[in-house]
C-alpha cells in the first residue's frame, strides 16, 4: 500500500549541479543546484530551476548565459558549502577553492576543478513561480580526459555527487545492465 506524501517536488535521483555565472559585477559566482537535467535532444539543451531571490539567478537574466558544473564526491564539502552561502556576501569559489575559467564559448564561467563541465548559452527563462526555469542551448561539454571511457563519459570515473530530496548526499552505485537492451527480454 502507498502512502501520500502530498505535493512535494520530489524526483530520485536528482543531481548535484554547480550553476556558474557572472554576477553583476563581472565577478565569477556559482551556487549548488539539484533541480535540472536535460530537456531536449535536438538542439541539445539543460534545464535549471533557480529560486527567483538568489544572487545567481540575476546573474544568468544578465548574462544570457550559464555553465553546469558536475562535482565529483569527494568534493561535497565544497559542493554543500557553495548552495549555503550567497555569492552577493562573498566571493564562494575562492573560499571553495575552485578555479573559474572563461569559457571561450558562453559569456560565463567553468569550474575547472570539476570533472565535467556543460556550457549553455541562454534559449528560455520561464517563470513558473517560485523558480525560474532557464534552459540552455548546450555549446559545448568538456570532461577531464581521466574520465573517458572509449571516448565517452564514464560516470564510474567521473564518480558524480548525487542529492536526495532528505537533503542528503549519495555516490552512483553499480552496473545494472544495458540501456535499450535489457528490456529486450520482454519483446
Amino acid at each position: 500500500m502507498k502512502i501520500s506524501l502530498g505535493a512535494k517536488p520530489l524526483a530520485f535521483p536528482m543531481p548535484t549541479f554547480l550553476v556558474a555565472c557572472y554576477d553583476l559585477k563581472g565577478q565569477a559566482n556559482a551556487m549548488t543546484v539539484a533541480w535540472g537535467g536535460v530537456v531536449c535532444g535536438q538542439p541539445p539543451c539543460l534545464g535549471v530551476a533557480i529560486n527567483h531571490v538568489r544572487y545567481t539567478y540575476e546573474g544568468i537574466v544578465k548574462n544570457k548565459a550559464f555553465t553546469v558544473n558536475i562535482p565529483k564526491t569527494s568534493q561535497s564539502t565544497e559542493a554543500d558549502y557553495l548552495g549555503m552561502y550567497s555569492g552577493k556576501d562573498r566571493d564562494k569559489l575562492a573560499r571553495a577553492k575552485f578555479t573559474a575559467i572563461k569559457s571561450q564559448l558562453v559569456n560565463a564561467p567553468y569550474i575547472d576543478d570539476c570533472p565535467v563541465v556543460i556550457e549553455c548559452e541562454l534559449a528560455h527563462e520561464i517563470d513558473l513561480g517560485s523558480h525560474g526555469l532557464f534552459v540552455g542551448t548546450i555549446l559545448d561539454v568538456k570532461a577531464n580526459e581521466n574520465t573517458l571511457t572509449d571516448g565517452n563519459i564514464d560516470i564510474t570515473k567521473v564518480d558524480p555527487l548525487i542529492f536526495s530530496a532528505s537533503r542528503e548526499y549519495y555516490q552512483i552505485g553499480s552496473f545494472v545492465g544495458k540501456a535499450f537492451s535489457v528490456g529486450k527480454s520482454l519483446k
